[in-house]
C-alpha cells in the first residue's frame, strides 16, 4: 500500500514538493485535486523532501491536495499492436485509437552490458548518396544531425524513414510544432511506411516533462522489438529541445547551472539515451539518428559539444544539403570493404576533388584567372552538387557509385583523377 500525502509543502512553477520517505527517483505519483487527477514524476530527492514535476502543470493545485505515490516509474505498453500508432509523451494514444494497457514495460532502464554488444558490421542503405557513399550509416550506430533552424532536417528524417532498409521505424518528436508532426504523419502514410512505424510525439504545447520522456519511451520500445529480432531505426528530433527541457527544470529546481545555464549532468543525460544503440548477437538492433539544432550555428554550444563526445560522428546539414566537410561516420570503414571494391576509392577521390573545386570557387570569386584545370573543377563541382549532394536524389549505392564514375569521366581524363589503374580499367565509362 503506497503512502498518501495530504500536505504539499510548496508549488514552484510546475514542480511541487512533499515530505516523504521510501520514494525512488523517477517514481510516478498521482496528484488528486478538486478538478481531477494528474500524473507527476519524482525529479529530486533531498533527505525526506521529494520534488515532483507535474505533467499537466501546477495550475489549480493547492497545498491541501492529495499526492499518492504509485511505486513504479513510467511504464509503456509493448506489443505488435503499436505499429502504425501515434502516442504522446506519456505513452497515451494521440491518434484516437484504443489505449494499450497490457504487457507494460518500464522506461529509462540501464543500457545493455558492453560485453553483450557485437562489433558493428552491417550497413543500413538509405538510397541517399551523401550517406550511403560518403558516410555510410551502420547498424547500431548513434549519429546526430547537426543543423540550424530552418534547414530541412525533418524532411531528411522523413526521407530516411521511407527509404532506410530496416524492419521498423520509431520516431520520437520533442517540442514539435503541430504542422511538423502532421508532416511526418502524412509523408509516412502516403509513402506506405506508417504501418511499420511507431510515433511518440510531444508538441510545443504539451507539458514539458513529457518531452523529457519521449527518448526513453522510444528507446524502451525499440529495445523490446530488437530483442525480438527486429532491426529498429530510432529517429529523434530535436535533442536540443530535450536539453532545453532539462535546463528549464533545473532552473525551476534552483540547481547550480553549468555552461550557459544547462545542468551539470547534461553529458550523462544525453549519453544515457545514445548508449541504447546496440546490435544484439542472435537478435535485432537499435540504430539512432538524432537531430541536434545548433543555436547560432555554434558547434561549441553545450548540446552539440557534449553530443560530439558521445556519438560516432555526425552529419552536418547546411544549405539544404549534407555537407561533405565536417560530416563523419566513424564506423563507415566497418562496411565499406563489404559493398563494392571501388566504394572507398570513389568516396575519397570525389571528396578530394570537391575540396579542390571549393578552393577554385574562392579564387574565381577573388578575380583570379581560370585555367583549364580550374574550369574542369568548376564543372565537376556543379555536377557533384546536383547529382550527389542534392537530397532529392534517390538511387541505390551501386547506381550512386556508377554516377560517380560518370561525373568523373564527364569532367576529367582518367590520368587526372589519381585513381588506381585497375579500378579505372574496370569502372571508367567506356566511350560510345
Amino acid at each position: 500500500m503506497r503512502k498518501i500525502h495530504n500536505k504539499i509543502l510548496s508549488v514552484a512553477g510546475n514542480v511541487i514538493t512533499v515530505k516523504g520517505t521510501g520514494v525512488a527517483y523517477e517514481e510516478l505519483a498521482e496528484v488528486k485535486t478538486s478538478w481531477g487527477k494528474s500524473l507527476a514524476q519524482v525529479i529530486k530527492l533531498e533527505n525526506d523532501i521529494v520534488s515532483l514535476q507535474v505533467f499537466s502543470g501546477s495550475r489549480g493545485i493547492s497545498t491541501n491536495d492529495e499526492v499518492k505515490f504509485l511505486g513504479h516509474p513510467m511504464k509503456v505498453a509493448f506489443s505488435d499492436n503499436m505499429l502504425g500508432r501515434i502516442f504522446n509523451g506519456s505513452g497515451q494514444p494521440r491518434d484516437k485509437g484504443p489505449n494499450l494497457t497490457e504487457n507494460l514495460i518500464e522506461i529509462s532502464g540501464p543500457a545493455v552490458n558492453p560485453v553483450k554488444r557485437i562489433i558493428p558490421k552491417r550497413m543500413i542503405r538509405t538510397n541517399i548518396p551523401m550517406i550511403d557513399v560518403f558516410n555510410s550509416l551502420v547498424v547500431s550506430q548513434k549519429l546526430p544531425i547537426f543543423s540550424i533552424s530552418g534547414e530541412p532536417y525533418n524532411e531528411l528524417l522523413a526521407r530516411i524513414a521511407l527509404q532506410a532498409e530496416v524492419d521498423m521505424i520509431i520516431l520520437g518528436g520533442i517540442g514539435l510544432k503541430y504542422d511538423q508532426y502532421m508532416f511526418f504523419k502524412n509523408v509516412l502514410e502516403e509513402g506506405g511506411a506508417l504501418s511499420r512505424s511507431i510515433f511518440f510525439i510531444h508538441t510545443a504545447s504539451d507539458p514539458i516533462v513529457e518531452g523529457l520522456m519521449v527518448p526513453d519511451l522510444s528507446l524502451a520500445v525499440a529495445e523490446k522489438f530488437a530483442l525480438k529480432g527486429k532491426d529498429v531505426l530510432v529517429l529523434l528530433t530535436d535533442m536540443t529541445n530535450f536539453s532545453d527541457a532539462l535546463k528549464e527544470i533545473s532552473i525551476t529546481m534552483e540547481q547550480v547551472p553549468s555552461n550557459r545555464g544547462y545542468p551539470g549532468d547534461l553529458y550523462s543525460q544525453l549519453a544515457k539515451r545514445y548508449e541504447k544503440a546496440i546490435d544484439f548477437e542472435g537478435a535485432g538492433s537499435i540504430t539512432i539518428l538524432a537531430v541536434t539544432t545548433m543555436p547560432g550555428d555554434d558547434v561549441t554550444h553545450p548540446v552539440p559539444d557534449n553530443t560530439g563526445y558521445i556519438t560516432e560522428g555526425q552529419f552536418y546539414l547546411r544549405g539544404g544539403r549534407i555537407e561533405p566537410f565536417g560530416s563523419l561516420s566513424r564506423l563507415k570503414q566497418q562496411v565499406n570493404d563489404k559493398t563494392r571494391k571501388d566504394h572507398r576509392a570513389i568516396m575519397d577521390g570525389m571528396i578530394q576533388l570537391y575540396a579542390q573545386y571549393k578552393e577554385t570557387e574562392e579564387k574565381r570569386a577573388m578575380g583570379f584567372r581560370m585555367g583549364d584545370w580550374d574550369r574542369k573543377l568548376l564543372k565537376y563541382g556543379k555536377l557533384f552538387e546536383d547529382k550527389m549532394m542534392d537530397l532529392s536524389v534517390k538511387i541505390s549505392l551501386e547506381d550512386a557509385l556508377d554516377n560517380g564514375w560518370k561525373i568523373l569521366a564527364e569532367c576529367f581524363n582518367p590520368e587526372e583523377t589519381n585513381f588506381r589503374t585497375d579500378l579505372i580499367k574496370e569502372f571508367w565509362p567506356k566511350k560510345a
